[in-house]
């Protein structure tokens, strides 16, 4: 395990994405459906894909479906009156959305998603490409590192949102890693909505803490947002920081950055590099809508931690991989 969670350690390494493909498609009308512009990772891929379309030249409208299935029919409504060349979803479930897609599909619109299901890379359905790290890596790298920190027995909770396919494949894949660990003992697998996480997180912190006790070493979630409301309480209860040790299976938000670099009880993120997914999801749907195929590259998994915090946008509390993938982009598309 050491062996191998050092290699997802490296930092500098060398774009191995596209190098070629289609000029921009200069005035194209995109529209941009996100999942819950409250959820970091969701916000700074949008952000991103408005950066890239600002250069590539394209005409962009972003849709805030709020984390709720009425958020959701309310922004591919109005993504549907656009009307768009294309469309690019971040963070929502595929599944939950295939009524819609198979509607944009029929009137040729090119979709491409980010996180929009399980398995990362090309898609056989409405969206061509799922821009992702592979979602059971990530998952298994970061239990990995959790039980690569010590020698002693460690107890685990894993928190993840059963509305999600991607989230509960991830929280299944890190609990096949913890059962299969003679050292570890999983203490539960908890579902807590993203989208009410902070209303939640305070009393299932506090539930937890009265229920597993010291047992409780390490916490394991599908997304950084839990710890950001769970990290005061542990703080209250009088919880030390070398007494419990919360990793993450993405995204890399800036909190997750700082209390890594802090010491304060986050040891781990497996972070998305969010900018360059970005840009990728526009050189994706670019590619579509010049007629030809999407890439399928998937960008490997990256464990962020104190040892190579300091790299790759590191201080600037994210994870953006110093590899020139701007440039690329914009040779690609003559911008």
């Amino acid at each position: 395990m050491q062996q191998a969670l050092a290699g997802q350690q490296e930092h500098g390494l060398s774009w191995g994405g596209a190098h070629s493909g289609p000029p921009g498609k200069a005035g194209a009308i995109v529209a941009i459906v996100s999942e819950d512009l409250r959820n970091g990772g969701i916000l700074a891929v949008t952000m991103a894909i408005r950066e890239a379309a600002e250069v590539i030249g394209w005409n962009t409208r972003i849709y805030d479906a709020g984390g709720t299935p009425e958020g959701r029919d309310q922004a591919m409504e109005a993504a549907s009156a656009l009307p768009p060349d294309g469309i690019i979803i971040v963070g929502a479930d595929a599944h939950c959305l295939s009524a819609r897609l198979t509607q944009f599909a029929k009137r040729g619109i090119a979709m491409v998603g980010w996180h929009v299901t399980p398995r990362a890379g090309t898609m056989a359905g409405p969206i061509a490409m799922n821009v992702s790290t592979d979602p059971l890596e990530v998952a298994r790298i970061t239990a990995m590192a959790a039980i690569a920190e010590t020698r002693s027995p460690i107890g685990v909770v894993i928190l993840t949102d059963s509305n999600f396919e991607i989230a509960m494949a991830k929280a299944n894949a890190m609990a096949e890693v913890v059962r299969a660990c003679k050292n570890c003992s999983l203490l539960e697998i908890r579902d807590v909505a993203i989208s009410k996480a902070a209303d939640a997180m305070p009393s299932v912190t506090r539930e937890m803490l009265a229920r597993h006790g010291l047992r409780w070493t390490h916490t394991l979630a599908i997304n950084d947002i839990y710890f950001d409301y769970m990290v005061p309480e542990l703080i209250q209860a009088g919880r030390s920081n070398k007494s419990i040790s919360l990793l993450s299976a993405g995204d890399g938000s800036a909190a997750a950055f700082l209390r890594i670099r802090a010491g304060t009880f986050q040891t781990a993120t497996v972070a998305e590099p969010l900018n360059l997914q970005g840009w990728q999801l526009v050189d994706e749907l670019n590619r579509l809508m010049a007629g030809e195929a999407v890439t399928g590259y998937i960008i490997p998994a990256h464990l962020v931690t104190a040892r190579n915090i300091d790299f790759d946008g590191g201080p600037r509390l994210l994870y953006d991989p110093d590899n020139g993938y701007r440039d690329v982009y914009r040779k690609i598309w003559k911008r």
